[in-house]
């Protein structure tokens, strides 16, 4: 039995795709700009906040680390509503999406931190900085230069795992796929696309991070060092 490929058949629905593409991208950029403050924050408090803190950041880490994206985004999507709070299934994805990267930002940070030797915080406080000033000068720029790859590689992964929030009805790229195939019955052709589009997208999203950090790392553009 011989399949016949028609792509053509997805034409007429390129204005969907893109508007699928679209979203995706607010998703995820969403997504990663919050993702990277809270994880920064949870990252500060674990690796220098009190015990007590210590310990919730830290079971919120494991619990979110340990536990399938999927059900997180139902447990977020679902747990509104039974709040009685009406959100817009997009706002609810960003809100899993949030959570979820959050956790995972945390412990790249954290790591970052801990690679900072004490000598230079010292330093800082020998010049008269105040602890403001030596976090963000001293200990979290240098970090986030030293994990900014792994971040990186997160957020690309972020942006792939968006896909799943067609699951309740957010209109993503991969949502509008599903409707497609359904259209069209040429299921094949459709996720074949869908997926080179995705492949396009990490290429795309991680040559803008390249670019970010040229621009932000200094130091680094003038070393010649890879991001």
């Amino acid at each position: 039995m011989t399949y016949q490929f028609d792509f053509a058949a997805l034409l007429p629905y390129w204005r969907e795709f893109a508007a699928g593409v679209w979203l995706t991208l607010q998703l995820s950029g969403v997504a990663t700009v919050l993702g990277f403050v809270g994880g920064a924050l949870c990252a500060i408090a674990r690796a220098d906040g009190p015990p007590w803190l210590k310990r919730l950041v830290g079971a919120y880490v494991e619990v979110i680390r340990n536990t399938p994206l999927l059900v997180q985004i139902f447990l977020v999507y679902f747990g509104i509503a039974v709040l009685g709070i009406r959100v817009d299934a997009n706002v609810a994805a960003v809100l899993a999406l949030v959570v979820n990267v959050v956790a995972y930002t945390c412990e790249i940070m954290r790591a970052g931190i801990e690679s900072i030797h004490k000598a230079q915080v010292e330093a800082g406080e020998c010049l008269g900085l105040n602890r403001r000033q030596i976090y963000w000068h001293v200990v979290l720029r240098p970090a986030i230069e030293r994990v900014y790859p792994a971040l990186v590689s997160q957020y690309v992964l972020l942006m792939l795992a968006s896909s799943i929030c067609s699951q309740i009805s957010a209109e993503e790229l991969t949502a509008v796929a599903n409707r497609i195939q359904s259209d069209t019955f040429r299921s094949f052709e459709t996720y074949i696309v869908v997926g080179l589009i995705y492949l396009a997208l990490s290429f795309v999203v991680r040559w803008a991070f390249w670019g970010f950090g040229l621009i932000v790392f200094t130091r680094r553009r003038k070393l010649g060092t890879a991001l």
